[in-house]
């Protein structure tokens, strides 16, 4: 029986690789963690974005599997990122993203590989992306499943279903994943916010609308609901041809 464990913390992108994995696997467990994150409210949103999920399809919800929490809070008291000291997301140029936390994604794929090992789970599934962030990229996540395989005599494959695609390709994956519902449920139920700030619904979800994860998601959803007006448009002039892609 294919098994897959994602990485889950409550967000737009994990949650769309959730959905993602619930399409190919038949048996979908969950992993968050706690790490001292300034936006520890995504740990809130979980139970409610993995029930919403499960509603959304009666197969999902056979699927959806074990949740588990773990505490990394050592990565917090490291300290040294605007997302765990508190500190401003002002970046200096030429440097990594003030919100940069070194090692994180290592650590959580290291820690989710050790679970998937006791549950004898072969996949785990992350919302990395290729970009400023040197642990989530393509070569990065490569080499270290080649690492988790012989550090641990096992098999696993590591699985990016975003890591070609910006956020409003993300939003156009949620769609073809799950159709509007699960666009609304990530839009009204998951958060990204860096700030922890749901005092404010925006088009694009909840967030302060001013740290970097609110200016990236809010980019990606503007370019993602003009190429959905693209495409109703493109329709509605030629009923009788499929609707552009949203992608």
């Amino acid at each position: 029986m294919a098994q897959a464990l994602v990485l889950f913390s409550g967000g737009q992108d994990s949650s769309t690789c959730l959905a993602w994995a619930l399409t190919r696997f038949e048996i979908v467990e969950t992993v968050g963690f706690y790490y001292g994150q300034r936006h520890s409210v995504e740990l809130d949103c979980r139970d409610a974005v993995r029930a919403g999920i499960a509603g959304l399809n009666d197969g999902w919800a056979r699927q959806l599997g074990q949740d588990h929490l773990l505490n990394l809070s050592a990565i917090g008291e490291l300290g040294g990122s605007a997302l765990t000291t508190g500190g401003e997301f002002k970046t200096a140029e030429g440097s990594l993203p003030a919100a940069f936390v070194p090692g994180r994604n290592i650590m959580f794929l290291t820690f989710a590989a050790a679970v998937a090992y006791h549950r004898g789970i072969q996949h785990l599934v992350g919302g990395m992306a290729e970009g400023p962030y040197p642990d989530c990229r393509d070569d990065t996540l490569k080499s270290l499943q080649v690492t988790l395989n012989l550090g641990m005599e096992t098999n696993m494959v590591i699985h990016t279903p975003l890591m070609w695609h910006d956020k409003a390709g993300a939003w156009g994956m949620a769609e073809d994943l799950g159709g509007h519902a699960l666009v609304d449920l990530i839009r009204t139920d998951t958060h990204t916010c860096y700030a922890g700030d749901r005092t404010m619904l925006h088009d694009w979800g909840y967030g302060c609308g001013t740290c970097p994860a609110c200016i990236k998601r809010a980019d990606g959803w503007q370019r993602y609901a003009a190429r959905l007006a693209d495409g109703l448009k493109h329709k509605a002039t030629h009923p009788e041809l499929p609707a552009k892609s949203m992608r």
